[in-house]
């Protein structure tokens, strides 16, 4: 199934439904039962193979097949404005819940989302592990939102309010939390009560603006590249907060972060496309967990061009966090993906190197396989 909707109420339903961020070709199944009410599912899966500098035991390479994400995509919809979404997360133990949300189609300009859900950042996180430049985890070292602990997969309980005006051109969203999920160090609520930690319990709000220059991109996630589809030209800025956000057994911080990124991309000729991005990022937790308070930036360039039985593309990507500790983290990546059918069917190789100060570099080697059904 292809969510090829004209009408923008079905297009920010089915997408959320299927994991989508735009509107590229995705698999799935939908069941009708009614005028306007459905049932829709689907699954992803991505398999890696991994060598890894010093990842051994006894300090040589390291070699694993490894499950790194296995999802369902459950949707419904109930009339053409009330709709909901449940999609789940292997964690490499067990199946769990990564969204559960009720969605309120009231206009394309105006979305209300209730749940378990991501909440608005940058694009790099907005995306996720299967729409992005590359794909796979690579998000981490610059954009630090959930990919370091907290609730699953960055994921918060709460509210979101979302639309697409401008003629779909200009992007927003606003949402109230729980927070507490930042992956820091820090305890979450519970933790801290139990500790005897006296703090308030503030919500975290979160928000995000973009700006489409060229062609629009409708719809809450984000999608990080659009191998070569669409011409881009896109500026988005995100930031959250939460007073008394940072909860430690040696002090107390209120949480602030923003950042801002840019895309572009631009089809070129015989189904060619280059493609530009960048992101730079401030993390702010009142001076409680250094090592998680500084700045970061990221960059990466691809270039995609047809080849028999599909498409390849070779891509670049830098970050780097440079933490108030005086310690950087950069990493280094370089690889190539064979697009066989979109973001429904892909095979990518990756060589990577990181390097944290004051420690030798650590690089590893991958292969990776995408699919969607």
């Amino acid at each position: 199934m292809k969510a090829t909707s004209k009408r923008g109420l079905q297009v920010a339903l089915l997408l959320a439904t299927l994991g989508a961020a735009a509107q590229q070709a995705q698999a799935g199944a939908t069941i009708n039962f009614g005028e306007d009410k459905s049932v829709s599912v689907g699954f992803g899966l991505r398999e890696s193979y991994t060598r890894a500098e010093s990842g051994a035991p006894d300090g040589s390479h390291s070699n694993d097949f490894n499950l790194d994400s296995a999802r369902l995509y459950l949707g419904g919809k109930l009339s053409k404005n009330i709709g909901g979404m449940l999609n789940t997360e292997w964690d490499g133990d067990r199946i769990r819940v990564l969204d559960a949300a009720g969605q309120f189609a009231i206009s394309p300009e105006l979305n209300i989302w209730a749940g378990r859900l991501l909440s608005p950042s940058d694009r790099a996180n907005m995306a996720g592990p299967y729409y992005s430049l590359g794909g796979g985890y690579w998000a981490g070292v610059a954009s630090r939102y959930g990919y370091n602990g907290g609730i699953f997969r960055g994921r918060d309980d709460g509210v979101v309010v979302w639309g697409n005006a401008l003629d779909g051109k200009l992007g927003y969203s606003f949402g109230a939390f729980e927070g507490h999920t930042f992956g820091i160090g820090s305890m979450t609520q519970s933790e801290a009560k139990a500790a005897g930690i006296r703090a308030s319990d503030k919500l975290m709000y979160a928000g995000r603006l973009q700006y489409d220059f060229w062609e629009a991109e409708p719809g809450y996630y984000g999608t990080g590249n659009y191998l070569g589809e669409k011409d881009i030209l896109a500026i988005g800025v995100a930031g959250r907060q939460q007073s008394d956000g940072v909860l430690t057994t040696g002090g107390i911080g209120s949480y602030k972060s923003w950042n801002v990124d840019f895309l572009l991309e631009k089809k070129l000729a015989a189904g060619s496309g280059v493609s530009l991005e960048a992101a730079y990022y401030d993390y702010d937790t009142g001076d409680v967990i250094l090592s998680e308070q500084g700045n970061a930036w990221s960059a990466g360039a691809g270039y995609i061009f047809p080849v028999p039985k599909g498409r390849l593309q070779p891509f670049v990507r830098f970050q780097k966090f440079s933490a108030d500790t005086g310690i950087d983290t950069r990493q280094e990546d370089a690889g190539v993906n064979w697009i066989i059918d979109g973001y429904n069917a892909q095979l990518g190789a990756l060589f990577s190197r990181t390097k944290v100060t004051r420690n030798d570099s650590q690089s590893k080697f991958a292969v990776a396989l995408q699919l969607q059904y």
